[in-house]
């Protein structure tokens, strides 16, 4: 357990131990959660992504990618259609 004094202008220093945890730096923003009759603290970053992630939730199967290699070929047919598309005219 971590406890941290509140400054008169209601700052509180983060205990590094914490900050790791929730992998926080310098600039980072944090967000408060009220969760029943306590608070949470979160990476703001970490829940962006974790929220984004459920909102893709089933998308990979749905375009058939279930490996890796599949992510790679994925990637290079949309480098090969950008690359076709930007020198059309050249051709």
């Amino acid at each position: 357990m971590d406890i941290a004094k509140i400054s008169i202008k209601g700052q509180v220093t983060i205990p590094i131990e914490i900050r790791k945890k929730l992998g926080l730096k310098e600039g980072d923003k944090v967000i408060f959660m009220e969760k029943g009759e306590n608070i949470i603290l979160m990476n703001s970053n970490r829940l962006a992504f974790e929220e984004y992630g459920r909102g893709m939730s089933g998308a990979a199967e749905q375009a058939g990618i279930s490996s890796e290699q599949d992510v790679i070929d994925l990637v290079n047919q949309v480098r090969r259609k950008t690359w076709e598309d930007a020198h059309e005219n050249n051709a």
